[in-house]
This record gives C-alpha cells, sequence and structure tokens, in this order.
C-alpha cells in the first residue's frame, strides 16, 4: 500500500473552541469522537484537533498545545478577498491582510485561538492556477 497523508492534528487545552474557530474558518461542522477529539473535514484534507489529555496516549511530553512556531496551516478558497470580509471581525490576530505574493497566490494569514499560522489562499496567476488544476 502505498503512503497517504491523512490529517494534520493540533492539540489543544480547548478542543471546543477551536473546533468552533475552525468550523467558522472552513465553513463546516466538525465530526466528533468523543470530547477530546474532532475532525474537520474538507474536500482535500482533514484537519483534527486533538485534547492535550490525549498527549500521553503517544508519549508524555511528545506534543505542546500552543508551541507550534513553524507550520502554516493551508485552506484553498474561491475568493480570499470575501473571506477577509466574513471573518474579520472575529479573527483576534491577522498577519498579513489579503496580500498578492510573488509566487501568484493572494494570501490572509492569521493566527488561531492557539497561535497556529493559518493561511487563506486563492491562485491569482495562471501559473498559480494552473499549478492547483483551476485551468479556465
Amino acid at each position: 500500500m502505498d503512503t497517504t497523508f491523512i490529517s494534520t492534528r493540533l492539540i489543544t487545552a480547548d478542543v471546543a473552541a477551536l473546533v468552533r474557530f475552525y468550523e467558522q474558518v472552513v465553513s463546516a461542522e466538525a465530526t466528533w469522537a468523543n470530547e477530546d477529539f474532532a475532525e474537520v473535514r474538507t474536500a482535500h484534507a482533514t484537519l483534527a484537533i486533538g485534547s492535550t489529555r490525549t498527549v500521553p496516549l503517544f508519549g508524555e511530553g511528545s506534543a505542546e498545545a500552543g508551541a507550534n512556531r513553524s507550520a502554516i496551516l493551508e485552506f484553498m478558497v474561491g475568493d480570499v478577498d470575501q473571506e477577509w470580509a466574513r471573518l474579520r471581525d472575529s479573527l483576534a490576530l491577522v498577519v498579513t491582510e489579503p496580500t498578492t505574493m510573488p509566487w501568484g497566490n493572494r494570501a490572509l494569514l492569521f493566527r488561531d485561538p492557539d497561535g497556529n499560522l493559518v493561511n487563506l489562499f486563492t491562485p491569482m496567476t495562471p501559473e498559480a492556477r494552473t499549478k492547483f488544476g483551476l485551468d479556465d
């Protein structure tokens, strides 16, 4: 069997709050396994959200809530400016308002309630659109 990337999991001290945040960002309802674990699914990826209470199952101290400063969770959207208008009043920490990047994506970067960096982007140039299979 080939290796298949399935999801990214965030560990948090407040699963309910982080799930509510991502449900709003992606406009989708989470699937809850129990109070310590939920998944927010999109067409191409799953964001799993687990409680700090689950960390010992993987190894004591193996993950730390709110400590990530190296990964960016990226969501491709149809119109980043429209998403900015929808979300702007609910985002506590905006890193970059919608900006067209040199590689052809228009991007909005902000932090989730635990400080994780989130990028909503829309491919704008023909090259960027082709990369994501969005040929007109």
